[in-house]
């Protein structure tokens, strides 16, 4: 019988993870692309350690685990795992830290670029022979000496905040946990109250995790006090942003745009007015779906589950349950 710890790798991660594990003394693997529960459980129950993405880990699951001490999710959010369950079993969860903070952080202004510049339109006023029509196009607006607020400022919002100065923007942190002095240390503000500072923006970017107090943060009630010219980002979690309220508010012109990497539903429901909202930019969580970052998410996930064996796993990525 052997004495190696057994990992479940729950969805495929990049070679560069699985390649600390071919050969190793220590462990034995094995990859399951097919997330459904009833797979999940014929498998869990013998386990040592999981990797796991974006597969829902219910409480059921967790429970059916006889050997399983440490969760490493592929990621930073961690609303697929129950955390309850994992705490009652005394199971370590931890994220890749590290590793998406510059690949997000390029998303967000890949959409902000785009929205403030009307990719979409001007990209095909060209490719359709409407070149002449250039004059009669809506004008794009710049980035330059705009207001931003960053909402959380983990990693992702850390490395934002270069990037926005990159632009010189003018920007403002609303974090509860974050000093007034970290955050100008960054070259920000610190903002108090969210439903005050949101008045002022031309651009919102969301890094908040998702919660009960952070579910149906952006409301129809918030926007419609905000600029008619604001942006927002959601490359954080879905549900975040009341996504009704968001086509809504988009509808009646009370914001510019927005652009959404995330949706309370994934896939999002093919009702969902949203898809047909030429003032949203969409894309399907890939944020952090840059080839540099798969590589570096891959390796620390895995690498989280040989320190944490080897007793030198880093408490920076341990979640505190």
């Amino acid at each position: 019988m052997s004495d190696k710890k057994k990992i479940l790798i729950i969805q495929p991660i990049h070679k560069a993870g699985i390649d600390l594990l071919e050969n190793h003394p220590k462990f034995e693997f094995e990859v399951i692309e097919n997330i459904d529960s009833e797979n999940i459980v014929s498998k869990i129950s013998e386990c040592d350690a999981i990797s796991i993405r974006t597969a829902k880990l219910s409480g059921e699951l967790i429970n059916k685990s006889n050997k399983l001490k440490i969760i490493s999710r592929h990621g930073v959010g961690y609303d697929n795992i129950d955390i309850e369950s994992s705490k009652k079993k005394n199971i370590t969860l931890t994220i890749t830290a590290t590793a998406n903070a510059v690949a997000v952080s390029e998303h967000v202004m890949f959409m902000l670029l785009n929205i403030s510049k009307r990719k979409d339109m001007y990209d095909s006023s060209v490719k359709s022979g409407r070149f002449s029509d250039r004059n009669k196009l809506p004008k794009t607006i710049e980035l330059w000496n705009k207001n931003i607020l960053i909402a959380g400022f983990g990693r992702i919002g850390q490395c934002l905040i270069k990037r926005c100065k990159g632009f010189e923007m003018n920007v403002f942190v609303y974090d509860p946990f974050v000093s007034k002095e970290i955050i100008e240390k960054f070259g920000g503000q610190k903002v108090e109250n969210l439903t005050d500072a949101t008045k002022k923006m031309d651009a919102i970017s969301l890094h908040v995790p998702l919660n009960k107090d952070t579910e149906g943060l952006i409301n129809y009630e918030l926007l419609k006090t905000m600029k008619k010219n604001c942006i927002i980002i959601n490359a954080a979690r879905g549900g975040i942003i009341n996504e009704i309220d968001l086509n809504k508010a988009l509808n009646e012109n009370l914001i510019f745009g927005a652009g959404l990497d995330v949706f309370k539903v994934e896939p999002p429901e093919e009702n969902n007015p949203l898809l047909k909202n030429d003032k949203v930019f969409l894309s399907p969580h890939t944020a952090a779906f840059t080839e540099e970052c798969m590589i570096r998410m891959g390796k620390e996930t895995i690498q989280n589950i040989i320190d944490f064996f080897d007793k030198r796993l880093d408490k920076s990525k341990i979640v505190k349950l």
